[in-house]
């Protein structure tokens, strides 16, 4: 179930807070590196900024453990215009908020299809998994999922009527006045 309790939240901000760590190099890490020492035949170590030639570039998505990309998230928050700049923090906060949301329609619609006893997620299965959830339902409640279908649902007017439940009533409900 979809919960944004102060443990969710808590959660998605240790992850913004520790990849803004690893990702701005902070006074310490900056004094920390090597300095260059210039002998006659050239520099001895790489000084300065830039990256040596056998390091892997890491992916910030990677960096703030997550599996959706943050670049693309960016890159679309700023090609959409939604504001003048975006900040570095916001793609990768938004990136895990949507893995979270897809994660928790994920895992319900595996379960509505377990239930079903299939091995595939389809439309349907995410519609159940959307539709008796109360907050999903809440979240995409104008939201039309193409095959879904409609919840199963009769109205208690359209149910018959239960008929001589006492022993000794003979006929029907109809029938006495």
């Amino acid at each position: 179930m979809l919960y944004l309790n102060e443990k969710n939240i808590a959660t998605l901000t240790e992850r913004f807070k520790f990849f803004k760590r690893t990702h701005s190099p902070s006074s310490a890490n900056i004094l920390k590196r090597k300095k260059t020492t210039m002998s006659s035949q050239g520099a001895v170590t790489k000084g300065g900024r830039g990256k040596s030639k056998n390091t892997k570039s890491v992916s910030r998505s990677h960096k703030a453990g997550l599996q959706f990309p943050v670049g693309r998230v960016a890159r679309f928050l700023k090609k959409g215009r939604y504001a003048q700049r975006v900040g570095c923090g916001s793609p990768v906060y938004l990136s895990a908020v949507l893995e979270y949301l897809a994660a928790e329609v994920l895992e319900l619609a595996g379960n509505a299809a377990r239930d079903n006893k299939k091995n595939r997620i389809i439309p349907r299965h995410i519609q159940l998994a959307v539709r008796n959830d109360e907050e999903l339902s809440k979240l995409m409640g104008s939201v039309t999922i193409a095959n879904g279908g409609v919840l199963p649902n009769i109205h208690q007017n359209l149910l018959p009527k239960k008929v001589g439940t006492k022993k000794g009533e003979i006929g029907s409900v109809s029938q006495e006045f």
